[in-house]
C-alpha cells in the first residue's frame, strides 16, 4: 500500500544523527533532538561539549536562492563581528542539505549554537545593549539588498488582511478594525518622506524569542528566516511593540523603551521622520505576522488559529497598541 501524501512531516531526530555525522565533523556520541516544530523545524545537535542547531525548512516555504541570501547575510554579519548564529558548511563546503521528505524535497542548514537562554523580561541595561547590536546590524546592511522579500505596504498590510479574511467573519468588529486600520496605515506609507528614512536589510523578528543571553550578559541574535528588504525602522518599531507586550507596567515600558533607543542612538542616529513612524510601523509588522499565521495554518499555528484566538490577538495586540498610541488622533 502506498503511503498517503502529507503536507508536512517531522524528520526523525534519531535518523538525522548518522546523516549529520557523515556530512559534518560530529563524533560517534552525537545526539539530536527536536527543539521546535513550526514553519521551520529546529533540532539541537550535541557532541560532547559541542552544540549546533540544524534547521529544516518546510516544503515551499523558502526557495534555495532565498536560503542562500540568508546565508550570505549571516556570513557578512559574522565577518563584521556581529553576535549572530551563523551557518556552518559541510565537509564539501556546502551550506544547504537536500532532504527527501515524504511531502517532497526540503532543505536543511546547520547553524552555530547561540549560548545562553531566552529571557522574557529584560533589564533596562540589556535593552540598551540590544539597541546597540541592532544599530550595528543596521550600519552593516544599510542600503544592502537581498534577493528576498521586499516589505512594502502591499505585503505588510494588504496581503495580510486578505489572508485573515479567510478566517474571520467580514461583519465582525475585529475585521472592521483591521480594514479601518489598513486604510490608516496605507495613508501613512503614502506620506513617508523617503529622503529621511534609511533602507536596507531588516531582520523583522527581533524579540526575546530570537535572542539568547548568557548569565554574564552576552547577547546572540538568531533566526533570520524573515530577513528581507525594507525600512530599517521596521526592526526598531517591532522591537518597541514587543517591549510593550511584555511590560504591563507603563513606567517600566517607557524606561526600557528609552534605554533601547538610547543604546541604538549611541551607535547611529534615528531620524525624526523614522521616530514619527515607529508606532505605525510596529502595527504594520504585526499585520504581517497575523497574515503569516493564516497563510501557514497547516504548520505554524493550527492548534491556536481559530476565530477566538484571532479576535484575542487583534484586540490584545493590534488594537491595544493602536489605542495606546492614539493612532487615530488627527
Amino acid at each position: 500500500m502506498q503511503p498517503f501524501p502529507v503536507t508536512s512531516s517531522i524528520l526523525s531526530a534519531t535518523h538525522l544523527v548518522p546523516f549529520l555525522q557523515s556530512n559534518y565533523s560530529f563524533g560517534p556520541n552525537t545526539f539530536c533532538r527536536l527543539l521546535k516544530a513550526g514553519i521551520n523545524h529546529a533540532y539541537l545537535v550535541t557532541d560532547g561539549g559541542k552544540k549546533a542547531i540544524f534547521r529544516v525548512y518546510s516544503l515551499n516555504w523558502r526557495t534555495e536562492e532565498e536560503i542562500k541570501e540568508e546565508i550570505r547575510l549571516l556570513t557578512l554579519l559574522q565577518e563584521n563581528s556581529l553576535p549572530v548564529s551563523y551557518p556552518i558548511a559541510d565537509h564539501n563546503g556546502n551550506y544547504i542539505q537536500p532532504l527527501n521528505a515524504p511531502e517532497g524535497d526540503r532543505m536543511g542548514v546547520l547553524f552555530s549554537f547561540a549560548e545562553g537562554e531566552k529571557i522574557l523580561s529584560l533589564s533596562a541595561e540589556l535593552h540598551y545593549k540590544i539597541g546597540q547590536i541592532m544599530a550595528r546590524f543596521h550600519q552593516i546592511i544599510h542600503n544592502l539588498t537581498l534577493k528576498r522579500n521586499t516589505y512594502t505596504a502591499q505585503v505588510l498590510v494588504v496581503d495580510s488582511v486578505e489572508k485573515l479574511a479567510l478566517f474571520l467573519p467580514a461583519e465582525s468588529p475585529e475585521m472592521a478594525f483591521m480594514y479601518a486600520t489598513q486604510r490608516y496605515l496605507l495613508d501613512v506609507f503614502a506620506r513617508i518622506d523617503d529622503d529621511n528614512v534609511r533602507r536596507g536589510v531588516v531582520h523583522l523578528d527581533i524579540w526575546f524569542d530570537n535572542l539568547n543571553i548568557t548569565p554574564d550578559g552576552m547577547v546572540t541574535l538568531f533566526d533570520f528566516d524573515f530577513c528581507g528588504n525594507g525600512l530599517l525602522c521596521y526592526d526598531i518599531a517591532y522591537y518597541i511593540m514587543q517591549i510593550h507586550s511584555t511590560e504591563p507596567d507603563e513606567t517600566e515600558f517607557l524606561t526600557k523603551k528609552d534605554q533601547f533607543l538610547s543604546g541604538y542612538e549611541s551607535v547611529t542616529k534615528i531620524s525624526d521622520e523614522e521616530k514619527k513612524l515607529l508606532p505605525m510601523l510596529g502595527e504594520a509588522v504585526y499585520f504581517f505576522y497575523i497574515g503569516v499565521q493564516c497563510e501557514r495554518f497547516d504548520n505554524f499555528s493550527n492548534v491556536y488559529l481559530n476565530e477566538v484566538y484571532l479576535k484575542r490577538f487583534i484586540n490584545l495586540r493590534l488594537k491595544r497598541w493602536f489605542d495606546y498610541n492614539k493612532l487615530n488622533a488627527g
